[in-house]
């Protein structure tokens, strides 16, 4: 049970009509999961890419549900809350994502729908001509953002239910289990139509719940001009670079800025919806509409909620300069729910507040399913065309690939969140990482834009070669791996001297530059990649021409 001292934020009323409205959404989901089954035409390609027809509207809203996932609703507004307007400043990039989208997207969607690309892995591997190592490294790659991307989403559905159902001793738990359960069913029943259609909905909706978060906390405040008034009264460190806790430095936030879009770009879900589209019509609007919407909605819905819950629940200092929520918050993600519960009700009535506070839950979990169900249907097709199909069955027929699948989808959920419940454990490894949500998309993004420097010199340079694109590729996974929360219990577990003087290199390094791992891995990541390809030979110069042609080919069917 929990502490008797704590403030109950939730009424039995509340979660009365929570537990009707998220058992709605649920029963939803696993419908549309089956209406995309009954859609479907049999096949990888309509299983991975719905027949590489997505219209505008669906593309755009999957790409953004992908991209906006629990780190919007939940971690997002906590870092705000901790951090104060430094990490405001994290909406830029939104647009460096919207531009990237243009620019990449629409190149990458000409060569798949030209060659027949299903995963990042079949485009890069073709250009370089290397079928094993460089596949198994774009393979490992996806991987690693994959999964704590998955742990992150899941890891936000034990959160919410901890706030909904905190009497209750394994509220966390189930939370995670269920959420887990749901999404794996309707991935493995209709592919990516079920995903595509899921995303769209789960889209609206997150964008609802980020609009009523700001809206609750502007009115808690009697109006805008209230809430500026007392948003200005904050401590100044609250208000200016590098934040509360000083960790967000200016390389620190550029890289982050800069990087983090970029890697969300590239990863495989998303590369996987530029081959799915219809035309390149498709993702032109879909950038536009990603850019305007998503900006709008985490300058006036994110950062109000984020700086809003530091005026109504101030944050506690340690005497060593730590910081704490609020008592009545209990953890920084927890945020947007406790401003929900507290102000919706008050402001416009018990019944309607409380119906509308469960929408804004119901919008938390369509954020953490989107992109959970996005990164496992895109970790499936990896695993079977980028690892089953070339090295343990080629001869396998298509309908035996979707099935492997299928079970990959599974196997995935369920090491997720064994990760996740372990990560709940008292001296865990693994603690550190969990703590906030934003920590684990940042983990996870450190990996996936060691792509980028490939994806460039594809779709504009053609300098690299496939010894220079491996040697980079594992130089920078290794490296941001290196500058990660993850190497330091690594090294102390496992007592290597050489690993101790890498550590001792990795703090020197941070010391003098903090930048996050994702930037000092691309940075490694170029050097190897250049030096590797001027001492190697160029891919051919057919290949190079060809290429050349096709990304800059006009599009015929838009």
């Amino acid at each position: 049970m929990a502490d008797a001292n704590q403030p109950q934020l939730v009424s039995d009323g509340q979660v009365l009509i929570a537990c009707i409205v998220i058992g709605f959404y649920l029963l939803l989901l696993l419908i549309l999961g089956f209406v995309g089954y009954l859609k479907s035409r049999g096949g990888e390609e309509d299983y991975y890419l719905a027949g590489r027809d997505q219209g505008w509207l669906i593309s755009s809203l999957t790409i953004m549900a992908t991209f906006f996932s629990s780190f919007a609703l939940l971690g997002a507004p906590g870092m705000v809350y901790r951090e104060g307007v430094v990490f405001a400043l994290v909406s830029l990039n939104v647009p460096v994502a919207g531009v990237a989208i243009y620019l990449l997207g629409g190149r990458i969607w000409r060569l798949g729908r030209s060659r027949g690309y299903v995963t990042p892995a079949d485009l890069i591997c073709d250009y370089y001509g290397s079928q094993v190592m460089l596949r198994l490294l774009v393979a490992l790659t996806g991987c690693l953002f994959a999964v704590p991307y998955v742990m992150m989403q899941i890891k936000a559905g034990g959160e919410l239910s901890a706030v909904l159902f905190r009497d209750y001793q394994y509220a966390f738990e189930i939370g995670c289990t269920s959420l887990a359960a749901v999404i794996a069913v309707y991935i493995m029943i209709g592919g990516m139509r079920s995903v595509a259609w899921t995303d769209a909905l789960q889209c609206l909706l997150l964008g609802g719940g980020i609009v009523l978060g700001g809206f609750a906390m502007v009115a808690s405040f009697g109006g805008p001009s209230a809430f500026s008034r007392a948003v200005g009264g904050l401590p100044d460190r609250s208000l200016t670079v590098p934040g509360t806790t000083g960790f967000w430095q200016l390389p620190m936030l550029f890289s982050v800025c800069l990087l983090m879009p970029l890697g969300g770009i590239v990863q495989p879900a998303q590369w996987i919806r530029f081959y799915s589209a219809r035309n390149l019509e498709v993702l032109r609007r879909g950038s536009v509409l990603f850019t305007v919407l998503l900006t709008a909605l985490f300058l006036f819905g994110i950062t109000f909620v984020g700086l809003g819950g530091q005026v109504l629940y101030p944050l506690v200092t340690a005497a060593d300069g730590s910081v704490s929520p609020a008592p009545e918050v209990r953890g920084f993600d927890q945020i947007l729910v406790v401003v929900i519960n507290d102000n919706l009700p008050r402001v416009l009535g018990e019944t309607l507040g409380w119906t509308l506070a469960s929408m804004v839950v119901v919008a938390i979990m369509a954020a953490a399913m989107s992109t959970a169900d996005s990164n496992l249907h895109s970790l499936a097709a990896v695993a079977t065309r980028d690892i089953y199909d070339r090295f343990i069955r080629p001869n396998a027929g298509e309908g035996e690939r979707v099935w492997v699948g299928r079970l990959v989808i599974l196997g995935a959920t369920l090491f997720s969140l064994l990760l996740v419940l372990a990560g709940r454990r008292e001296g865990s490894s693994l603690a550190s990482l969990m703590q906030m949500i934003v920590a684990l998309g940042l983990f996870a993004a450190a990996f996936a834009v060691q792509v980028l420097p490939l994806a460039i010199d594809i779709l504009y340079l053609r300098k690299g070669t496939r010894w220079g694109a491996a040697a980079g590729l594992a130089t920078g996974l290794v490296t941001a791996f290196c500058f990660t929360s993850m190497f330091p219990p690594l090294v102390n577990g496992l007592g290597w001297p050489i690993l101790t003087l890498v550590l001792d290199l990795v703090e020197s390094c941070r010391t003098a530059v903090p930048m996050h791992a994702m930037a000092w891995g691309i940075a490694a990541n170029i050097i190897a990649f250049v030096a590797v390809s001027s001492l190697t030979r160029a891919v051919p110069t057919s290949r190079r021409d060809e290429f050349a042609r096709l990304v800059s080919s006009s599009d015929s069917s838009s």
